[in-house]
């Protein structure tokens, strides 16, 4: 297995893992209060990676670093609001498949080439994406969206594809620049609508160890996957980055005692066979 599928790889498992912490955190509290304190706390774990990677700050890590900032903090926004609408069992897998089918598309337009050995694997992939961010609520179940929360899910996908494929084209040689400028950014972003929404928050606090290990895992997720995309293709990298549901719902099953329904299991397994067909191919 290359290196870049194994960066791609702890990718999907930290932003799953990241996901899963923030859900915890924001129990009870206002996200943007989570967002709040994990976004320094991701700031600060970057700012400690600097001295291991490097960061030059040219034009083109400040410009592709900042428009990524910009997707992250939309995709923000625009996630929690579609999940806010429901049903999730319906947007969520919209949201996912079009977070991962957008850098694909990106990444096999601008030249990118698979065996049929790989494309199986990313079929397989986007399948598994789908299937494993379903949900297991039932009472969902025969529920429709309305177009206009269609709309709020594939530009919740496409505004987590936006952020990647931004970090996708900075500049190689730019170390970790890209993220530092970003996570200022999307900071500076959330603060300004904590600033807006003050008199919405609620008094209720988010948990601080989780939100703060949500932010922490988070910087860790951009760091493996802005390295799994400088030596790998983009199509690859972002499909298996999308595999990241699986690792929340395995945490929830582990750590909660959630269920994992049969769609979501067959996903865990279709999601293996695809990894393994990608490390092949």
């Amino acid at each position: 297995m290359t290196v870049p599928l194994l960066l791609a790889l702890a990718s999907s498992i930290a932003y799953g893992a990241a996901d899963f912490l923030g859900g915890v955190a924001a129990r009870g509290a206002h996200v943007v209060r989570v967002v709040a304190i994990a976004a320094p706390a991701s700031l600060l774990v970057e700012m400690l990676l600097w001295p291991l990677a490097g960061a030059r700050f040219d034009t083109g890590a400040v410009t592709w670093g900042a428009a990524s900032g910009v997707a992250s903090a939309a995709a923000f926004a625009l996630l929690y609001r579609t999940l806010a609408i429901g049903p999730m069992s319906v947007l969520s897998p919209v949201t996912a498949l079009v977070s991962a089918a957008l850098p694909v598309a990106v990444g096999l337009a601008g030249g990118e080439r698979l065996s049929a050995i790989a494309a199986g694997g990313m079929t397989l992939a986007l399948v598994a994406v789908v299937l494993v961010s379903g949900g297991t609520d039932g009472r969902e179940r025969g529920r429709s969206a309305s177009r206009g929360a269609l709309a709020l899910a594939f530009a919740a996908g496409a505004a987590i594809a936006l952020q990647l494929v931004c970090l996708d084209q900075a500049p190689d040689d730019s170390g970790v620049a890209p993220l530092l400028v970003g996570r200022a950014v999307s900071w500076a972003v959330i603060l300004g609508a904590a600033l807006l929404l003050r008199g919405r928050l609620g008094e209720a606090r988010p948990n601080l160890p989780a939100s703060a290990a949500a932010g922490a895992l988070d910087a860790l997720a951009n760091f493996a996957f802005l390295f799994a995309v400088r030596d790998g293709d983009l199509a690859v990298v972002a499909v298996i980055t999308a595999l990241y549901p699986a690792a929340t719902v395995l945490l929830a099953r582990v750590l909660l005692a959630e269920r994992i329904g049969p769609m979501q299991l067959a996903g865990l397994g279709i999601a293996a066979v695809a990894v393994s067909l990608l490390a092949v191919g």
